[in-house]
């Protein structure tokens, strides 16, 4: 089977082949023949059994577009997974708001629909005085800030629509959990760190990530939110934080180009091919 794998823009500033170069070898030895497209530049997949927008890093900068290309997919109904329509609704993370008033357990979040002093003194009301603020589309911790108590709202944020959250202080503590499912199946779990003093877990910001067994109560969180979410995923990242009584939130649903960590899966990322090729079925 000819599978595509949409990658970074040409003009994109970051690396991607140390997370490409993983995912690619392990569908390859699935039994997969891979190509890289960029996701800017996808004229002609018909001639691919399957479109994965496993590293379409940098669609939130354009989201017109990479919206332009989920209609493109689905009007010439090319099978793409995770499937079109989780992937619109997984681009605006305001469906945690969804989430919540299904019960999931999601980090405190509120919508400012233009960011303003107002929201934010709002916000410190119910939150407390440390919060963090980010765009409803962003990735990569693009455009999120930590505001301390005497913290005013960033230039770049001021009129935009915005979520802003409680600050956490476990993030730089004991950690923020990923849990990857492959076909709705747990495989593996790492806890990701911030470098000393910030508080942001990505590898580019010098986070760092390391194996672990799940908390207690974590795969059934992931599952729960998962089965929340409009269709059926076959691969997913569940990030989730430790509140200040000790339970676990979603802070994030990954379900369009999340690092999987397959190099930390104990069968080397074999369930996750093999899900790929169940959803083709």
């Amino acid at each position: 089977m000819r599978a595509a794998v949409l990658v970074p823009a040409p003009t994109f500033p970051e690396a991607y082949d140390w997370a490409y170069d993983v995912e690619a070898a392990v569908l390859e030895r699935g039994g997969f023949e891979v190509t890289p497209l960029p996701w800017t530049d996808v004229a002609d997949v018909g001639e691919f059994d399957v479109v994965l927008p496993l590293v379409t890093w940098g669609y939130h900068l354009d989201p017109s577009r990479w919206h332009g290309l989920l209609d493109q997919l689905e009007h010439e109904r090319i099978p793409t997974i995770n499937p079109v329509p989780l992937l619109r609704w997984n681009s605006d993370k305001r469906y945690l708001a969804e989430l919540a008033g299904k019960d999931i357990a999601v980090i405190p979040t509120r919508s400012a629909k233009a960011m303003n002093r107002e929201a934010l003194a709002s916000a410190r009301e119910t939150f407390g005085p440390e919060l963090v603020i980010k765009p409803p589309i962003s990735a990569s911790a693009d455009g999120t800030h930590r505001l301390g108590p005497g913290d005013d709202i960033p230039a770049t944020a001021i009129g935009r629509p915005m979520l802003i959250q409680p600050f956490l202080p476990s993030v730089t503590t004991e950690g923020e959990y990923s849990l990857m499912l492959f076909g709705g199946r747990f495989s593996h779990a790492v806890v990701k760190r911030p470098k000393s003093g910030d508080y942001r877990v990505q590898p580019h910001l010098g986070g760092s990530e390391m194996p672990c067994a799940p908390p207690d109560g974590a795969v059934e969180l992931a599952r729960a939110a998962l089965a929340a979410a409009p269709a059926a995923a076959t691969y997913a990242r569940v990030d989730m934080v430790r509140g200040p009584g000790g339970e676990l939130a979603i802070i994030e649903l990954e379900l369009i180009e999340p690092s999987l960590w397959l190099q930390h899966a104990p069968d080397g990322g074999a369930s996750f091919a093999a899900a790929v090729r169940d959803a083709l079925k």
